[in-house]
């Protein structure tokens, strides 16, 4: 019982839910890529400075981080709290914790627990937020240079940025494989089965149909090393609502040269804004959407981007 509780609270540092820290696997040696962090000695920066140096295109190449805090905000259930449908649901198949089910010794037994949460979180149950929006208009002006992300409810591809433009860490449901055959689908070729509360199933060899999520001890795709030219070329960090404790992802904060400006904009401080802050670090800390449309006013965007997420809500 001890080991599973220590298990479970493992599980919930993974996905960003718990204190301390989980490496996921990566296929390569993480060490030796990122910068060396320490402080610059230059004067501190404010979120007005940020508004400035972006206003006067001194920021260019902007890469952000993100993880579920921006996407509480759109209503993105959380499967572990009692009382929720979602919860409730979860627990007619028995699972020991809810974290089993991103295990693959579970998954294997027993996939039905997955594909219900995956029921919930399939792309157009949820709607981009202000800050999904506010991401995706850095990108249409030409800042945005990549888009890390811990999330798998695919909100930054439904806001309208493209594929190209993001890292989805932690896998996505825009494709999927047999756990078999290692066949690829396209995400949406497992809908209809997933939507119909049936385990979507390869036609070639009949072996369960995966979404290409990250579980624990698999690899991270293969995008996620697009990190290594990304954030020595980046003039300008953003993290937004993540508690930079899975690895490798919370180590990508640190990889910025250290005249880089870095904005968190998070409930509270994290990583090393909390334990080695440069110079140069800005923290807006408090409600994510109120902080995000507090730049956004310094930033002399409120329009546009109220006139995006009107035009993207009418789709």
């Amino acid at each position: 019982m001890a080991l599973r509780g220590q298990r479970a609270l493992a599980a919930l540092r993974l996905w960003g839910l718990g204190g301390g820290r989980r490496s996921i696997s990566l296929s390569v040696s993480a060490s030796g890529l990122f910068g060396s962090g320490g402080s610059h000695e230059k004067e501190k920066l404010s979120l007005q400075d940020i508004a400035e140096l972006i206003r006067a295109k001194s920021c260019q190449r902007v890469v952000a981080m993100v993880g579920a805090g921006i996407s509480t905000p759109s209503g993105i259930p959380d499967f572990r709290s009692p009382g929720s449908g979602l919860y409730s649901n979860l627990q007619q198949y028995n699972i020991p914790y809810p974290e089993a089910i991103f295990e693959l010794e579970f998954f294997f037994h027993n996939p039905k627990p997955f594909f219900t949460l995956a029921k919930e979180l399939y792309p157009g149950n949820y709607r981009p937020n202000v800050t999904h929006y506010f991401l995706r208009l850095l990108h249409d002006k030409g800042l945005l240079l990549r888009l890390y992300t811990q999330n798998i409810d695919g909100l930054e591809r439904v806001s309208g940025i493209p594929a190209g433009k993001l890292v989805e860490a932690h896998g996505t449901f825009a494709s999927a494989t047999c756990i078999v055959c290692r066949r690829s689908f396209p995400g949406e070729d497992c809908w209809a089965e997933v939507m119909a509360d049936r385990v979507p199933c390869c036609p070639v060899c009949t072996g369960v149909v995966k979404p290409d999520i990250v579980f624990f001890g698999e690899p991270m795709p293969q995008r996620f090393l697009l990190h290594v030219a990304d954030f020595p070329m980046a003039d300008l960090l953003l993290i937004l609502g993540t508690s930079l404790e899975v690895e490798p992802f919370a180590s990508l904060s640190e990889a910025v040269r250290s005249s880089v400006p870095r904005l968190l904009i998070n409930r509270e401080l994290v990583g090393p804004f909390a334990w080695r802050p440069r110079s140069r670090d800005v923290a807006q800390l408090g409600d994510v959407v109120h902080s995000v449309e507090k730049l956004v006013d310094l930033l002399g965007w409120t329009e546009e981007l109220q006139d995006l997420v009107q035009r993207e809500t009418r789709k």
